[in-house]
């Protein structure tokens, strides 16, 4: 149950800090409207978007059903996450499943308040960008993924052993 409580205590940890971020962004320096930017590093600046989609912008919400489609859908697959970190007994992957728990908490909070997605992290290398402009949450949801597939890919349960009986002298 412990490392149930520590997958669940990441969620909570990434849904703050998305959530917390996201207001600095959009409230006190004052990046709220589509086209606000503001340069920190040469390849990295604060670019407010709205993200009326899910991942990679699929699935555009571009009416009032559709977007309670998607907080619906969203909300269906949080829960899903949600339940296997519950009977998850490996803590590697029950602190992916938190990251991902609380970066969709994050992102639904989102779309039901505003009706789409706060999106600011914008990484680029001149006018080449690897990813489109981000948030917390979605860093948090790829982050956990890439651990469950890693995981799943590279890792193998060892098997059980039995115990070889003494050899006869």
């Amino acid at each position: 149950m412990r490392k149930r409580l520590l997958g669940l205590l990441a969620a909570a940890l990434v849904f703050l800090v998305d959530q917390g971020v996201k207001s600095w962004v959009t409230g006190p320096l004052g990046i709220d409207r589509v086209g606000d930017v503001q340069e920190i590093l040469p390849f990295f600046a604060l670019r407010f978007t709205q993200n009326f989609g899910v991942s990679l912008g699929l699935f555009t919400a571009g009416s009032p059903e559709g977007r309670w489609a998607l907080v619906a859908m969203t909300a269906g697959i949080a829960l899903f996450v949600f339940v296997w970190l519950l009977r998850e007994r490996k803590l590697p992957e029950i602190g992916a499943l938190g990251l991902v728990l609380g970066g969709a908490l994050g992102n639904i909070r989102d779309r039901f308040s505003f009706g789409y997605v706060v999106d600011f992290a914008d990484l680029h290398f001149g006018e080449w960008r690897p990813f489109l402009v981000f948030n917390i949450a979605d860093a948090a949801i790829t982050l956990g993924v890439l651990i469950i597939l890693a995981r799943t890919l590279l890792s193998r349960d060892k098997p059980e052993t039995t115990a070889s009986p003494a050899p006869e002298s």
